[in-house]
């Protein structure tokens, strides 16, 4: 099955579905491989993942399909750098970089052959990437899980205005995307591809512990909330970590207080660890849509006929 579109013919896959980068479920090869295997756009996140365990990884995305992949690096990491300069050396065939600006990497991965996007939440910071030369845009929406954007512009609006600031540039609509349905509306508004996070955190090889894919599953679509407003907005499910961030709002609390609490709690700790309880659940709105947990080829497979059924049931002139 084959799905044509600016982005799927800009990184040479077959499906406009792109398995988001998400740090611990996709740090390690199983879950990008799948989704690439499946004629989408796997994704290793390499946040968290020391050198040692990233090269290995990124061998075994090479011995395992001859399909593109793309290593998610968010540019304030600890030794981005040194971290760039192994990527490099392994020639990756896409980069999505996030969290800071795409002149401090984009030359040297174009001119090793790299295709760079990078991840954006305003017009103006679109219209920055498009001109330094990007060669395609994520664009995210409050609806994300992890870090959506500060002032919670949602997906539907963000998506129509970046579209129309930089019309000649790919986009990948990224937040609130769960199904077939939500691949649609994406087309429908001017991107590419959809980014699927949460979807495929719930895949059968998302690298988290059952506990957090537990916690997922029984939310419901009001149920992640944004936390840590002045300290880096994270769309998280309900836990005594935000109970402790919402009453420490509520009384007022110093900036640095709020910060010490922010850090004690983690990611790691609920999706590596299982700590749900304490550490951070981080998961977009569209947890309320997903009810199971899935091959992930099995969920790329669905997600392309789910839009082509949606397309196929649309309205057209005359009818």
């Amino acid at each position: 099955m084959r799905i044509p579109t600016p982005v799927t013919r800009l990184l040479g896959i077959d499906l406009p579905i792109v398995q988001a980068g998400m740090s611990w479920a996709s740090s390690a090869p199983e879950l990008p491989l799948a989704v690439s295997e499946a004629g989408g756009l796997g994704v290793l996140a390499a946040g968290p993942m020391r050198h040692d365990d990233l090269r290995a990884a990124l061998k075994a995305l090479r011995d395992g399909t001859d399909k593109p992949f793309a290593v998610n690096l968010p540019l304030h990491r600890k030794g981005v750098e040194e971290t760039m300069d192994l990527l490099l050396e392994h020639r990756i065939p896409v980069l999505i970089a996030s969290q800071g600006g795409p002149k401090r990497y984009l030359d040297r991965f174009q001119a090793a052959g790299t295709l760079c996007l990078h991840v954006v939440a305003s017009p103006v910071h679109a219209a920055k990437a498009a001109e330094a030369g990007i060669d395609g845009l994520v664009v995210v929406g409050a609806e994300a899980g992890g870090h959506p954007p500060p002032d919670l512009v949602s997906t539907l609006v963000i998506l129509r205005a970046v579209a129309r600031a930089v019309p000649d540039v790919p986009l990948i609509a990224s937040g609130g995307f769960a199904d077939g349905a939500g691949l649609a509306a994406a087309l429908s508004l001017g991107a590419g591809a959809a980014q699927f996070g949460t979807r495929f955190l719930l895949s059968e090889e998302a690298n988290v512990h059952p506990a957090y894919q537990q916690a997922v599953l029984a939310a419901s679509a009001g149920d992640a909330q944004p936390v840590g407003r002045g300290l880096g907005v994270i769309r998280v499910l309900p836990n005594a970590f935000t109970r402790e961030m919402g009453k420490l709002e509520e009384d007022g609390a110093e900036l640095e207080v709020r910060r010490a609490r922010f850090a004690e709690s983690t990611l790691k700790m609920a999706a590596f660890d299982g700590d749900v309880a304490n550490g951070k659940i981080e998961a977009g709105q569209s947890a309320g849509l997903v009810d199971d947990v899935r091959p992930a080829a099995e969920i790329v497979r669905t997600l392309a006929e789910e839009y082509l059924a949606v397309a196929r049931g649309l309205p057209v002139v005359g009818d």
